[in-house]
C-alpha cells in the first residue's frame, strides 16, 4: 500500500506543478475571470486545492482548530502556486518516510460541518489525491472554455510513462 500511495503523492505533486505552470502563463485577467464552475475562477479553484491539502494535513496532525489558509490568502498566482506545491511536497515527503502502521492508523477528525469521523489514514490520502485530480479537471475545462490551447495532460498514466523513462505526449 505504501508504494501505491508514494506514487499517488508524487503524481499529485507533478500534476499540480504542470497545471499551475500552464495557468501562470495566462494573463491575470484570465486567471481571475469568473466562470460557472465550483469555485468561480481558476484562481479560486487553485486556492481550494491549497486549502484542501492544508486542511487534511492539519487534521492528520490532530490540530485542534483547523484553519483554512485561503480565507486570508491574498497573494498573486505565483505565490499561490508556490504554497500549493509546498503542501504537495510536504505530503509527498511525509509518505516517503512514514510507516505502513501510520498509513493504516485510524484517526479521528471533524469535517467543516463539525461532524465527527474515524478512518484509516490511507483512505484519507486516497480521497485527497482523487479530490485534487477532480479539481484539476475543472481547471482544464476552464482553460478550454477560455480558448486556451496546449493544455498539458495531467493523467496518472502520463505521469507513470514519464517516470518510467518512456515520455509520452498523449494519453
Amino acid at each position: 500500500m505504501k508504494q501505491l500511495l508514494q506514487q499517488y503523492a508524487a503524481y499529485n505533486t507533478w500534476a499540480n506543478k504542470i497545471i499551475t505552470e500552464r495557468i501562470a502563463q495566462l494573463s491575470p485577467v484570465t486567471i481571475h475571470q469568473e466562470m460557472n464552475s465550483s469555485f468561480g475562477s481558476m484562481y479560486k479553484t487553485v486556492v481550494h486545492l491549497m486549502d484542501v491539502e492544508s486542511i487534511w494535513w492539519q487534521r492528520l496532525k490532530l490540530q485542534e482548530h483547523v484553519e483554512w489558509p485561503g480565507i486570508r490568502f491574498d497573494g498573486n498566482f505565483e505565490e499561490l502556486s508556490q504554497q500549493l506545491l509546498f503542501l504537495s511536497k510536504q505530503w509527498n515527503d511525509w509518505i516517503q518516510i512514514t510507516s505502513e502502521v501510520n498509513l493504516t492508523h485510524v484517526f479521528a477528525y471533524q469535517n467543516s460541518k463539525k461532524e465527527h469521523f474515524k478512518q484509516p489514514v490511507y483512505e484519507m490520502l486516497l480521497h485527497l489525491f482523487n479530490h485534487q485530480t477532480f479539481h484539476r479537471g475543472q481547471l482544464v475545462t476552464m482553460m478550454r472554455q477560455n480558448g486556451i490551447e496546449k493544455i498539458p495532460a495531467t493523467d496518472f498514466i502520463v505521469f507513470s510513462r514519464n517516470k518510467s523513462g518512456n515520455p509520452s505526449k498523449g494519453r
